[in-house]
């Protein structure tokens, strides 16, 4: 393989009938780095998908530079939901399953460290959450021309249909079970916090 300019990143991308764990992802991954690359054919996916390709068995590899990764990835993450097809993302250490997915199309998940993804799955929004820092200052689902929800480090979570409000919840398991309700069209979040 090339060597490519600066740090490299990589997502893995493979078919699995159901939703997984991040932790199922994680072993798969771990396991197929350790195997042998796949001699022949490369399956339709692979000529889809940007980057570096590499083709293990049952498993694409696609390594991009640093530089590239925040939009390469957004291209990654849809050619595998379009095949329905999961995609690791070992940097972050988050999995994009087909599904469960929200009840708006088109909803985007958008974070602080430069991810977009559209029509994310309720796992991959619940996991994300976890990752506010300094490194990722925000996380938002964005119903583009209808409403949106974020929240910051501290729990400060805003709400956007029509005006902005702003509540601060206690918790990470609060915030994970606003976004939920959010995603899946329900709006108990907006009577559960004090709103201003």
């Amino acid at each position: 393989m090339g060597k490519m300019g600066g740090v490299s990143v990589e997502l893995m991308v493979w078919d699995e009938p159901t939703p997984i764990s991040r932790d199922q992802a994680r072993a798969t991954y771990l396991a197929v780095k350790k195997s042998e690359p796949a001699a022949g054919e490369a399956p339709a996916v692979a000529k889809e998908l940007p980057g570096v390709v590499t083709v293990y068995p049952g498993h694409v590899l696609v390594t991009m530079d640093l530089d590239t990764m925040d939009e390469m990835s957004g291209q990654v993450f849809t050619v595998a939901r379009a095949h329905g097809l999961v995609c690791y993302d070992p940097q972050r250490d988050l999995l994009h399953n087909v599904a469960p997915l929200g009840v708006y199309q088109g909803m985007q998940l958008h974070t602080g460290d430069g991810m977009i993804v559209h029509d994310p799955d309720l796992g991959l929004v619940h996991d994300v959450l976890a990752t506010l820092s300094a490194q990722n200052p925000f996380v938002a689902l964005v119903t583009f021309g209808r409403h949106f929800i974020q929240v910051s480090p501290g729990y400060e979570l805003e709400y956007k249909e029509g005006t902005l409000s702003r509540a601060v919840v206690g918790d990470l398991a609060d915030v994970q079970r606003a976004f939920h309700e959010y995603a899946i069209g329900d709006r108990a979040f907006l009577d559960r916090h004090e709103w201003v």
